[in-house]
């Protein structure tokens, strides 16, 4: 009763695909190609090194900062406008503008712009590497679930033709001119079908859940795939893809070796970059300052010139009265916030020389450390050029192997199909025996079987050398 019920809910769900809007490579690349996480990923950080490389651009300008702070201050101080001790509680405000621009570092900063540039190129290369790698993955899922749904078929004609040769054995055996052995053997055969046609429906449900896992569809979505004939996919010739040639493209197509380029060329100028913090730098600086105080909350107007007494002398014993000039004040203003800035208003400017002496060695380490990065940039170019080139022959000669056995597969289906129809005339007229028939059967659906597999193998591929070569992926 259990497996009467998984049977049942197996064709529910296969049949729940029928009818739906098939998907066709084309359109799962491209949906794969704007939501698969690891491409928006990649995405991101393509964003995030332009963002750097922007950034390292407006740094080649001048530095504008304006400062403003203001407070209470108690207890014994100074006032900030009169600088003279006080202990009142004391307003102040102080606003500042500063300037500072580098006038020359070794071209540090113009290395840096250019280093940031080519890292921001390899980020988008890597995003087309992502996108590439996940249309390749996808494309292999989706031949593996066309060839999942290609063994339905098979299967299909299979249970059918056990199906009848059951019910022709049944009625012999029912007439009495055949043992009920044969009728048996006939069940075994058709349950046994039956059992393969629905392992072959549940591989094309996991097939069609893994590609919508690649693609990033939700697995309860309604999904089915457009079956294309095999033969009518278009398929480069292998003298077209001599694998000589095809590494030759691949290195001018594929992003990977774009990617090893560009971040070449980032760690030399690095290499730049790193020397420049060896040698001195000169930058200018510039500011403009102001400040209040409400201890100062009044000023004189204006002052008035007298002679007021400032001691005595004594000349022979006599007394005499000393006058001195004095400045007397002559009315008050209200020293206001504006007017203590217009007065406390001042500028600064001049020229910095910045010279490193010891730091610890930092700065030569790092150059030196800049200068292995190269080298290990220059190998690791090297070394996916020779994976590259390793990867291209050994797929050539996969495709090669895969061409031969789909040809030597056609020629095992002609004879398997023959040695068939010849033990089912046999068996019609009584001079085969059952089981025998069910032998060639299934020597038949094995052969038929392994041809798809083989075929859609060989596709797959011719389809990766021409994806090697830079022609992408159709069907």
């Amino acid at each position: 009763m259990k497996r009467q019920s998984f049977v049942l809910l197996l064709i529910a769900i296969y049949g729940s695909a029928i009818g739906q809007e098939k998907w066709s490579l084309k359109r799962c690349v491209d949906y794969a190609v704007i939501n698969n996480i690891s491409v928006k990923q990649a995405d991101v950080q393509a964003r995030f090194d332009k963002l750097t490389h922007h950034q390292s651009i407006m740094a080649l300008y001048p530095r504008i900062n304006s400062q403003h702070s203001g407070g209470l201050q108690f207890g014994r101080s100074i006032d900030p406008t009169s600088n003279q001790f006080t202990t009142n509680e004391i307003l102040f405000a102080n606003h500042g503008l500063d300037v500072g621009l580098d006038l020359f570092n070794w071209f540090a900063k113009k290395n840096t712009v250019k280093a940031n540039n080519y890292l921001a190129q390899a980020s988008v290369a890597r995003l087309e590497k992502a996108k590439n790698d996940v249309s390749l993955n996808v494309a292999n899922a989706y031949l593996a679930a066309l060839l999942n749904k290609e063994q339905i078929n098979i299967s299909q004609v299979q249970v059918d033709q056990s199906r009848e040769q059951f019910n022709n054995i049944k009625k012999q055996v029912d007439a009495g001119a055949l043992p009920e052995l044969n009728q048996a053997e006939a069940q075994t055969q058709y349950a046994t079908d039956s059992s393969n046609m629905i392992t072959a429906r549940t591989n094309y449900i996991l097939s069609l859940l893994q590609l919508k896992a690649l693609i990033n569809l939700e697995a309860d979505i309604p999904f089915e795939i457009e079956v294309p004939p095999v033969e009518s996919i278009p398929l480069e010739t292998l003298a077209e893809l001599d694998p000589a040639l095809v590494y030759q493209s691949a290195l001018e197509h594929l992003p990977q070796q774009k990617i090893n380029n560009l971040n070449l060329l980032a760690s030399e100028r690095n290499v730049a970059i790193a020397k420049a913090g060896m040698y001195p730098t000169i930058s200018f600086f510039g500011g403009l300052n102001s400040r209040y105080s409400n201890a100062q909350k009044i000023i004189p107007r204006d002052y008035a010139i007298t002679a007021a007494p400032s001691g005595l002398v004594n000349i022979s014993g006599q007394d005499y009265i000393v006058y001195s000039e004095a400045r007397i004040p002559q009315g008050f203003d209200k020293n206001t916030y504006f007017r203590q800035l217009s007065n406390n208003f001042s500028q600064n400017a001049g020229l910095a020389l910045n010279i490193p002496i010891f730091n610890g060695g930092s700065a030569r380490i790092n150059w030196q450390k800049a200068k292995l990065d190269v080298e290990n940039q220059q190998l690791l170019r090297e070394q996916d050029s020779r994976t590259l080139k390793q990867d291209i022959y050994q797929a050539h000669t996969n495709a090669v192997a895969a061409i031969q056995k789909y040809n030597a597969t056609q020629v095992a289906v002609e004879s398997a199909q023959k040695a068939y129809d010849f033990a089912r005339k046999r068996f019609d007229v009584g001079l085969l025996q059952p089981i025998d028939l069910i032998l060639n059967q299934n020597n038949l659906f094995r052969a038929k079987i392994n041809l798809v597999s083989a075929q859609y193998d060989y596709v797959f591929k011719m389809k990766l050398l021409e994806f090697y070569k830079g022609l992408g992926l159709k069907l």
